[in-house]
């Protein structure tokens, strides 16, 4: 007997948007523009021929039919993910999926694959670089890195590292007509930002470096603006200007002495996050996610100390 059910997409978006009761956080899971969800919401209705939410100005709430509908959807989704964990089980292949941000995956992990090969040739990595949290029972991914306050509900997360946000810039900076000997000497160089998707004042800026620094006199939002930290990064090492460089991407450049920290002044991540190594707890026992996880968490404290 056909079934007739809308379009897939409609119910993911409608299921999204009703976990989250918010259009935004719907469209960031599923990696869409909020007026995308909307749209696919409203070809929904149009199907059941009555509405699922009631729109208000500041809110979005379901209607009774949305309410009735949003659990049974949701146990649906959590079927079908089963039944697709269920297919791969019966072949726990080679094949690691690990999914980290971009800038952690170029500045970090990438150049330390072939130790990681080196130890366990039997596996082979698959990096998905994104910045959006996967949703382990929806998706590939066998393990991830994960920056944040390190509490995943039902996932077993290790902490690898903190950070501290300190300026670098070329070795290039330091000589010249104008080196850089005090954070004063910022006023002739330029800031190279990064346009946090924090929409908040609690991601390390310029403005609160120089504050804490002491510097008053010096436009903390001129410069280069980049929406990838490890850009941010390369144009320092290119001599295009002064970074906030995080420790851990930064770090082997610095020990490399490509770039140098031209002052002693640091900021901490005043939301407290750090790296953590993240997967669900029954993926612990399978041999590629636990050769990674303790690889990984070794190769954090090589780096530390």
């Amino acid at each position: 007997m056909k079934r007739q059910l809308p379009p897939l997409n409609a119910l993911r978006a409608f299921e999204a948007a009703g976990r989250h009761l918010s259009f935004r956080k719907a469209a960031e899971e599923l990696n869409v523009t909020p007026a995308a969800i909307s749209h696919q919401v409203k070809a929904l209705e149009e199907f059941c021929g009555a509405p699922l939410f009631r729109r208000l100005t500041r809110a979005l709430l379901l209607t009774d039919t949305g309410q009735v509908a949003l659990p049974l959807l949701g146990e649906g989704f959590d079927r079908l993910a089963e039944a697709a964990t269920g297919m791969q089980a019966h072949e726990d292949g080679p094949l690691l999926t690990v999914s980290v941000a971009p800038s952690f995956a170029a500045k970090w992990l990438v150049p330390r694959l072939d130790r990681f090969r080196a130890a366990y040739p039997d596996f082979d990595i698959r990096v998905d670089a994104t910045d959006r949290v996967i949703d382990f029972a929806r998706e590939t991914a066998d393990v991830a890195v994960r920056y944040g306050p390190g509490k995943y509900p039902g996932l077993r997360a290790d902490c690898l590292m903190s950070e501290v946000s300190s300026p670098v810039c070329s070795p290039h900076l330091l000589e010249g007509p104008h080196p850089l000997c005090a954070p004063a000497d910022l006023r002739h160089h330029t800031l190279l930002h990064v346009d946090w998707k924090l929409d908040d004042e609690a991601a390390p800026s310029w403005r609160m470096w120089l504050l804490a620094a002491g510097v008053r006199d010096i436009d903390a939002t001129r410069g280069l603006r980049f929406n990838q930290e490890s850009m941010v990064v390369q144009a320092a090492l290119e001599g295009h200007g002064v970074a906030l460089g995080s420790s851990v991407l930064v770090g082997d450049d610095v020990a490399a002495g490509r770039l140098v920290r031209p002052f002693d002044l640091s900021l901490s991540d005043p939301l407290d996050f750090s790296y953590y190594v993240v997967c669900p707890e029954a993926a612990l026992d399978r041999p590629k996610v636990a050769a990674f996880r303790l690889w990984v968490i070794a190769e954090a404290k090589r780096q530390t100390g």
